[in-house]
């Protein structure tokens, strides 16, 4: 979309550059940021730190060091033993099958970031240069399929906020689209045109073909299920964002809105994609994150902590027990099995 600050003055156009791009830098930084505390377990530091694993372990972005760069860190899916460091710093990580994605910000101004694809090895393997702040990351299960959502400013129907770039990569045919909001839209069975559409959050299915994602506009968010091959997307759903697709593809977790503001205007759900019924879990705290499914019967998902940076929890994805903790000052999990 094109910019919306041709009409202003040049000081205007200044001022107004630099409260989207502190608004943009608080959303990104201050989301994730927390230093490490008293009760911090030990650490250890890995020289060949890679995605293959002997045994299940679970990846996230620590920012155990207070630093603010959030590098990538495991332990073994059962816990019971200290973080492993030696990652790459990334403001958004995912992995999976082999393949990792990081999407990094770079410094400085205008806002801009990269999206590195990286191989068993945690090298990288192909730099992709991007506009805005990173806020999500996804691989496919097989890890051929890799998706990301910025954050952008100056879109010309959304001149006083910040709108989304979603990109999706085929990492074995290279295929690359910067950008997926003119995928043509269905909404309520007929072809659907607005110059606000915005898409976040993607989650793919095995096959690595369908998906689903979230789309917004005109004050409303929808549920969107995708086809990558015939390149179209129908909703299905009002109210239900940042979807996250069990490993077995029969159900969705997702943050739904259930109040108008205040400290917890989301609250998760999974939806049974057979009957479309959906259930709210047992986190009652207000949850603005991609849930991850570990397992067919338990997600993980940042949730804000006390000092305004994140840790990592759990909860039943029937609806019942208590959130549990998993890791301090940690977001963005992926699980390598």
């Amino acid at each position: 979309m094109s910019g919306g600050l041709n009409g202003l003055s040049l000081r205007a156009r200044v001022a107004a550059l630099g409260a989207a791009a502190v608004v943009l830098a608080a959303v990104a930084v201050g989301y994730t940021v927390r230093a490490a505390d008293g009760r911090a377990e030990a650490t250890t530091v890995s020289s060949a730190f890679g995605l293959g694993a002997e045994e299940p372990r679970l990846l996230f972005r620590s920012t155990r060091d207070g630093s603010g760069k959030g590098r990538v860190a495991w332990i073994p899916e059962r816990g019971g033993a200290p973080r492993t460091t030696g990652g790459p710093a990334c403001d958004r990580f995912h992995a999976a099958a082999g393949t990792g994605l990081c999407v990094q910000r770079r410094p400085g101004l205008p806002l801009r970031s990269y999206a590195i694809v990286l191989d068993r090895k945690m090298e990288e393997k192909r730099r992709i240069p991007l506009d805005g702040i990173p806020n999500r990351a996804r691989v496919s299960a097989s890890g051929r399929m890799l998706s990301w959502t910025n954050f952008a400013s100056g879109d010309s129907y959304n001149e006083s906020s910040f709108s989304t770039r979603t990109g999706i990569l085929d990492t074995r045919t290279g295929y690359l689209v910067k950008n997926i909001e003119n995928i043509p839209l269905t909404v309520d069975g007929r072809r659907y045109h607005s110059p606000d559409v915005n898409f976040w959050g993607v989650t793919f299915a095995a096959d690595d073909n369908r998906f689903y994602a979230t789309v917004s506009t005109k004050g409303k968010t929808y549920l969107v299920e995708g086809d990558r091959k015939k390149w179209t997307a129908r909703a299905l759903r009002e109210n239900a964002e940042c979807p996250s697709l069990s490993p077995d593809g029969r159900h969705l977790a997702f943050k739904k809105k259930v109040s108008g503001g205040g400290s917890a205007p989301w609250r998760l759900h999974v939806l049974d994609l057979r009957t479309m019924r959906e259930r709210p879990l047992a986190e009652r705290r207000g949850v603005d994150d991609q849930a991850l499914w570990l397992g067919k019967s338990e997600v993980a998902y940042a949730l804000r902590g006390s000092g305004g940076g994140s840790d990592i929890w759990s909860v039943r994805a029937d609806g019942k027990g208590e959130p549990r903790l998993r890791v301090r000052d940690g977001s963005s999990p992926a699980l390598l099995r």
